[in-house]
Parts: C-alpha cells; sequence; structure tokens
C-alpha cells in the first residue's frame, strides 16, 4: 500500500531541503570546491607541432568570507600543480559589494604572483577592476588599482596589447584588450577596449590567444583569432541543467559559460571563482581553465 506523506511532513522535508540546498550554494560550492575544467579543442590557425598549455584564472573577486588569502594561495598552488607553460588571468580581482570585509589588492598580488609558468604570466581587467576603484570612477583615468598591484609584482596587465611568445622555436601570440565597461555605472557606456588596435600589433601568421573580460565582444573578433578567452559571466553563478537564469551578457545563456563555436570562431568563457551580485554559486563550482591546446581534440570538457 503506499503511503503519502502528509502535508506537515512534506513541508518539512521541503524545508530540510531548500535549507541543505542553500547551505551548499552559500557555503560549500564557493568556498570549499575547487575543479580542473580541461579543453582540448582542435583550433583553427593552429601551427602543427605547437603543443601548449595554458591555466585560466578569472574573476577572483577578492574578499572575505568567500575569497579569501588562503583560498587564493590555493587556487595558485592548484594551479602551479597543473605545471602550465603559460597562466592568463581574466579580470575582476576585487571583492564587489557582496565581500563582508574588503582583502587589500596589494595583498592579492603578493599572493598572485608565487604563480609560476615558463613563459610568463599575463592579466587583463575587468569591469570591477574600475567600479570598486572610486579614483579611477571620478578621474576616467587609470590605471587602476588592481593594475598597478599587479604590474609591481611582475604581472604585465595588457590593455589593447599584444606580445609574440614561442614554444620550441614555434611562436603565438597573446593579446588583450581593455574592458568594455569600466565607467558604465556612472552612465557612460564607452569602453576601453580598441580590438582592431589590439589585433594591428600582430605582424605574422602565428595564431593568437585572445583575452578579453566581458564575452560579447567575441561577435566583432575575427577569424584571424584562433582562440578567444573570456570571464565575467561566472557561468551565470547559479546554473541547472546547463542552464542559467541569469547571465550578464546581452546573449544570455547563449555566452553564459563553456566552449563556443561560432563559424569557425571558437571562445571558451571561464566560470571563474568568486561571487558578485549575490553570494552563492550552484551548479558552476570555481574553476582553473586548463587548455592542452595541439594535443588531439576532446570530445567534451571534463572536470576533474
Amino acid at each position: 500500500m503506499l503511503i503519502l506523506p502528509s502535508r506537515r511532513q512534506f513541508l518539512a522535508g521541503a524545508g530540510a531541503v531548500g535549507l541543505s540546498t542553500g547551505a551548499y550554494a552559500f557555503d560549500i560550492e564557493p568556498l570549499h570546491r575547487l575543479v580542473v575544467t580541461r579543453y582540448a579543442p582542435a583550433l583553427p590557425r593552429w601551427t602543427p607541432g605547437l603543443s601548449l598549455r595554458v591555466a585560466v584564472l578569472s574573476d577572483f573577486h577578492v574578499g572575505e568570507p568567500f575569497m579569501p588569502l588562503d583560498r587564493i594561495s590555493e587556487i595558485v598552488d592548484a594551479t602551479n600543480a597543473l605545471k602550465p607553460d603559460l597562466i592568463l588571468m581574466l579580470g575582476d580581482y576585487p571583492g564587489g559589494r557582496v565581500m563582508w570585509r574588503p582583502i587589500p589588492l596589494v595583498e592579492f598580488a603578493r599572493v598572485v604572483a608565487g604563480l609560476k609558468a615558463p613563459l610568463g604570466t599575463f592579466a587583463i581587467l575587468g569591469n570591477h577592476d574600475w567600479w570598486d576603484d572610486r579614483t579611477a570612477q571620478r578621474t576616467r583615468r587609470g590605471p587602476c588599482e588592481a593594475q598597478r598591484v599587479l604590474e609591481a609584482e611582475g604581472i604585465p596587465v595588457f590593455e589593447n596589447q599584444a606580445v609574440r611568445l614561442a614554444k620550441n622555436g614555434l611562436p603565438f601570440w597573446v593579446a588583450g584588450i581593455g574592458d568594455q565597461e569600466p565607467f558604465v555605472i556612472q552612465g557612460d557606456p564607452q569602453g576601453r577596449d580598441d580590438l582592431p588596435g589590439t589585433l594591428a600589433k600582430v605582424t605574422d601568421e602565428a595564431p593568437v590567444l585572445l583575452m578579453v573580460h566581458e564575452p560579447d565582444i567575441f561577435t566583432e573578433v575575427p577569424e584571424r583569432v584562433s582562440l578567444t578567452l573570456a570571464g565575467h559571466t561566472h557561468g551565470g553563478q547559479v546554473r541547472l541543467f546547463g542552464f542559467s537564469p541569469v547571465v550578464p551578457s546581452s546573449y544570455g545563456n547563449g555566452y553564459a559559460y563553456g566552449h563556443i563555436v561560432r563559424g569557425g570562431r571558437h571562445m571558451i568563457i571561464s566560470g571563474g571563482f568568486g561571487v558578485s551580485r549575490i553570494p552563492v554559486r550552484f551548479g558552476v563550482p570555481p574553476e582553473i581553465v586548463l587548455l592542452d591546446l595541439g594535443h588531439p581534440p576532446a570530445v567534451a570538457a571534463l572536470r576533474s
């Protein structure tokens, strides 16, 4: 005989599930989970024989309780253990309004200075690097604090720049654009990005890895770029069955997360590490993105 729960039992059970889910989203996933999401895409215009391992780190949003310094140290150690050739940081280093206690960016920079890769660590800025800098907002000028502290620790911060690197004698380019919405909270939609000017600095046919913060500019990225790397969305921060209810992109879930291919052009959007707007993560755990480029293509992204 089927015995159905009473209304009180049902509500109690639903409440317990809701509480446990909330505890997971508020505490366990953002604070205690860290995954490595691996991609090995077959990229266009990639040099045969160029094998490159790249770690991509995005959206730290440093501050307590969700991103304390010991959590950043954990991310640094986990990244170094992957032995990448190159490390790319995609912006949004300050914590934003959801943090209960800010951590000085100079302390954050000292920790991430421990990142190690033979071809170097390179960074760009995101919207919060500008929004959280009151002086930069008042003057509408840079460099903002995040850039100053990272460069003081020897991490170059690109704003519409490109550099030619090589591994085993095979060259490639790393390019990075300025943020696309640095002053939008002041009602100014003008960005600091210059995609054509950045790519004009690429002077040969070697493959290009392009760092952007907000993914929406991908519609303007030409086929000349082998791979665009973006952050900003946090994968929607709440993601169920591949769907994110809220995505800070004009393209919604189309540009929320993961490996996106449009007309032969490739973009990978990182879910990042931190929280913004709401202090929870659910279904999109903090992640280090690990790219194995020039390797056999993976069928899908693998999390470990």
